[in-house]
């Protein structure tokens, strides 16, 4: 890994801009945040600073479509192979080519983080996915259970326009969405300002529009770094079966952890239940 000599603001990638939020000992072992929707890098702000004060260094990114000046127009754009290059794009900057970090990643942020484990496996010293099983759990448990009624949205967001409009301008619509979803009142005003009002929603959504452009083949490919899977039975996105296969699908030292009473908002409404399971995962830095 090569040697820490300064923070990271931002990673160019292809003329994309990435904003990133780097904190905690910048001699720490390095972990990589990713965010899922609709929030951004902020949505760790309850995880990192336990992460730092058990010496670890936090990288958490502004993704795709998210940052600013990282927001390319055409639908293919937002293929999970390019997600997870932006990423590997950002374990270069913070620990050198070749270098490896480990990987927290939630929802789609969760996504991003299977496809670095299951392509590009060097770059990966442990992944921790939250709430989001294995992509090959995941395709199963869309007949094997009841996984295909709770994802109706993605059919929903491939629609051109009407997604916007209900999320971004009816705002007691989306207000509702989100609240029957388990987000607080004060996470909802969060979208509104981070997502909405920046303009980031149409391309946050471009991820789901992607979807018939991704490779099916990639979703398939199992996973050999040591891997935790974090889930909370409260998460109306995500069916139980995908959570309990996933182990399946990995060919390293895996744990599953199951959170009680907690909704699909894992980094925000249950943080130190989730720092436990990344230290753990993780192990403790050398003294």
């Amino acid at each position: 890994m090569a040697e820490p000599t300064a923070r990271i603001t931002t990673v160019e990638r292809d003329g994309l801009v990435f904003d990133v939020l780097d904190a905690g000992p910048i001699d720490g072992e390095p972990i990589l945040l990713l965010h899922g929707f609709p929030e951004r890098a902020t949505s760790w702000r309850l995880v990192a600073p336990q992460l730092h004060a058990a010496g670890y260094r936090t990288i958490a990114m502004d993704q795709r479509g998210y940052a600013p000046r990282a927001r390319p127009p055409r639908r293919r754009d937002y293929r999970v192979s390019l997600l997870a290059q932006d990423a590997v794009a950002v374990i270069d900057a913070v620990a050198g080519p070749g270098g490896a970090v480990h990987v927290v990643g939630h929802d789609w942020g969760a996504i991003v983080a299977w496809a670095l484990a299951q392509h590009h496996a060097d770059r990966v010293r442990t992944l921790t996915a939250v709430s989001v099983p294995h992509p090959g759990a995941f395709v199963s448990s869309l007949v094997r259970s009841g996984q295909l009624l709770k994802s109706w949205y993605m059919l929903a967001f491939q629609l051109p326009v009407l997604p916007e409009t209900l999320l971004g301008r009816v705002r007691s619509a989306s207000d509702r969405q989100l609240r029957h979803a388990g987000m607080t009142r004060a996470d909802v005003d969060r979208v509104r300002t981070e997502i909405v009002e920046s303009g980031a929603l149409p391309h946050a959504l471009g991820w789901y529009r992607a979807l018939p452009f991704n490779d099916p083949r990639d979703m398939r490919a199992r996973v050999t770094v040591p891997t935790t899977l974090v889930w909370s039975d409260q998460d109306v996105a995500l069916a139980r079966w995908g959570a309990e296969h996933t182990v399946r699908w990995v060919d390293a030292p895996y744990r599953f952890v199951e959170l009680n009473g907690v909704s699909h908002w894992i980094p925000t409404q249950a943080p130190d239940a989730l720092v436990e399971a990344v230290l753990d995962r993780v192990g403790t830095p050398a003294s």
